[in-house]
């Protein structure tokens, strides 16, 4: 063992239940402040050269009482993050989710099936001038071309399609026994 770790035990480590006491009277959990007094040993050894005098107790005392203020001070830090309001112009957009959460993203992969199947459900008239007009977002005189029937059929039957499509879309829903709401 070397002469300045022997100083060190010999003038520090007796007030080390001084030190303990100090830090749990600074810090009311244990796990604290075993760690400040650990940190303040360590302190301590690498400064013990700049021990003058013969109060070791007084500047290990020192030691803990400024790495309580040293973890104080970077709790703080670490604890005061201030959350952007959402509608800050500026980082307001932090605060609104860019993807559906996986809930949202089931239900509408739900409602999408069941769109599907009340859509082939529908006579394939209806089918088509529905498909032509809202998938493929064609105007009335293109799919009177596509289906080769007039204008006012393919307004017709869109119309009837689209009010067949409501009717077994409510039936639907509102049929459904739910398990939460």
């Amino acid at each position: 063992m070397d002469d300045r770790r022997a100083r060190f035990e010999a003038q520090v480590l007796p007030h080390l239940d001084a030190a303990y006491r100090f830090a749990r009277w600074l810090l009311p959990a244990p796990g604290d402040a075993d760690d400040v007094l650990q940190e303040a040993v360590l302190r301590a050894f690498r400064g013990f050269d700049t021990l003058r005098g013969s109060d070791a107790k007084a500047w290990l005392l020192a030691i803990v009482r400024n790495c309580h203020s040293t973890a104080l001070k970077q709790q703080q830090r670490r604890a005061f993050v201030p959350l952007p309001e959402e509608n800050d112009a500026q980082d307001g957009y932090a605060m609104t989710a860019t993807t559906p959460d996986p809930e949202n993203a089931s239900m509408r992969r739900d409602e999408q099936r069941t769109l599907d199947r009340l859509i082939a459900a529908l006579p394939e008239e209806h089918r088509t001038v529905l498909m032509l007009r809202e998938i493929e977002e064609m105007d009335y005189r293109q799919i009177a071309q596509v289906t080769n029937v007039p204008i006012g059929t393919v307004m017709s039957r869109l119309a009837r399609s689209r009010a067949a499509l409501k009717a077994r879309w409510l039936q639907e829903v509102e049929g459904e026994p739910r398990a939460m709401r």
